[in-house]
């Protein structure tokens, strides 16, 4: 099932003694989820992503906008008659119901031509609760269950009555990091198997890249960019999304270019047409003289003897596979600097000071007034620009 936001705006009334202006949860909301694919809302507490979910489900009225499933207009509709399945993120099971009941539940209040008998009920709920494997535990009760159990359940329950759109409003967050992984894998695998179309809720950036078929990426209500993860990771639109995806986090420092060389601190460190392409010069005016953040991705660095950019080493990190080289410039908008790099190259890290060479595919230049990004291509992501 297409769902299609259209202009969606969510506002609330202002709180307290005195009149307060309206909060603007969600802004403007469009975008178009095709049929069958997994969408993550991503973006921090209080960017509107939940809002944006419960105005989808109809649990929420939008102050203006539509919301389409297919070439249905179901803006007005309450939630009973929108064909959803919501997955809350503490669970929602009725304690004193086994699990069989708990997936029954959805399919007992059925009314109607919509009324199934009891012998398809408990077909529809044992296929549900294979799907999610927990077919050998259906007499148990939640309280008996793990949390990751708990949750198959109620994902079962959501599914038992095959509905059109899957929401799926933080899933993971109460769960430990092995049960999450484990937990989104199998999301995943249902949303293939189904071809359910589903949005999927979360904060956490890694989950919803893993996952996720597209991601719309949130901040204050305003959708800043929508795009396949890993296009969206390589060529984010301005600072905030660039800072928002990747683990660690995006280095930043302050820089300024002079001529056609980008300079951090004192350093020129690379040619500005390698960042920003053959072209630089005559597609972004005014870009040989100009102050900017630089935004250096943690595996953009290459640990080089003779590399142009110099750091005070604080420590290195070991993580197995890569290690993580923490080090200072006085350039750097954060404490420390990380890079990420190949465990391989640990004999190359010196004991006061490293240098690095970087790679000009994983620099970003940014505005620094606007944060907007300087030389965006725009080639592969969508972006959506306040």
């Amino acid at each position: 099932m297409e769902v299609i936001l259209q202009n969606l705006t969510k506002k609330f009334p202002g709180r307290g003694k005195k009149k307060q202006e309206e909060v603007t949860a969600v802004n403007n909301f469009n975008f178009n989820i095709p049929d069958g694919s997994l969408i993550g809302l991503l973006g921090p507490s209080g960017c509107g992503k939940s809002t944006t979910l419960h105005l989808i489900s109809g649990l929420l009225t939008p102050t203006s906008g539509k919301i389409f499933f297919g070439e249905d207009d179901v803006t007005g509709l309450p939630p009973e008659n929108r064909g959803i399945g919501l997955v809350f993120q503490n669970y929602a099971l009725y304690p004193h119901l086994t699990v069989k009941q708990n997936i029954l539940f959805p399919l007992e209040n059925r009314k109607g031509k919509d009324r199934l008998s009891k012998q398809e009920m408990l077909s529809k709920a044992e296929e549900a609760a294979r799907m999610v494997q927990i077919d050998g535990l259906m007499e148990r009760r939640p309280g008996e269950l793990s949390g990751g159990q708990q949750q198959r359940v109620a994902i079962a329950r959501a599914l038992v009555k095959m509905p059109k759109v899957l929401l799926l409003d933080e899933p993971l967050s109460n769960l430990d990091a092995r049960l999450r992984l484990q937990t989104r894998e199998e999301i995943r695998r249902i949303q293939q198997e189904t071809g359910i179309t589903t949005i999927f809720v979360t904060h956490d950036q890694e989950e919803a890249m893993s996952i996720s078929d597209l991601i719309v990426v949130m901040k204050d209500g305003v959708v800043q960019q929508t795009g396949k993860p890993q296009e969206v990771y390589d060529d984010p639109l301005n600072l905030f999304v660039a800072k928002f995806l990747g683990n660690p986090q995006i280095n930043v420092f302050q820089g300024n270019v002079k001529g056609e060389k980008l300079y951090i601190g004192k350093d020129a460190v690379l040619d500005i047409r390698d960042i920003l392409g053959k072209d630089a010069g005559t597609e972004v005016p005014g870009i040989t003289e100009k102050e900017v953040c630089v935004g250096v991705r943690p595996e953009g660095f290459v640990p080089d003897a003779d590399g142009p950019f110099r750091c005070s080493l604080r420590g290195v990190e070991v993580m197995g596979r890569d290690i993580s080289v923490v080090s200072e410039n006085p350039a750097a908008l954060s404490p420390a600097i990380r890079a990420v790099i190949n465990s391989e190259h640990m004999s190359e890290i010196g004991s006061t000071e490293v240098r690095f060479s970087l790679l000009p595919h994983k620099v970003f230049l940014f505005d620094r007034d606007t944060e907007e990004r300087i030389g965006f291509r725009g080639t592969q992501t969508e972006a959506v620009k306040k």
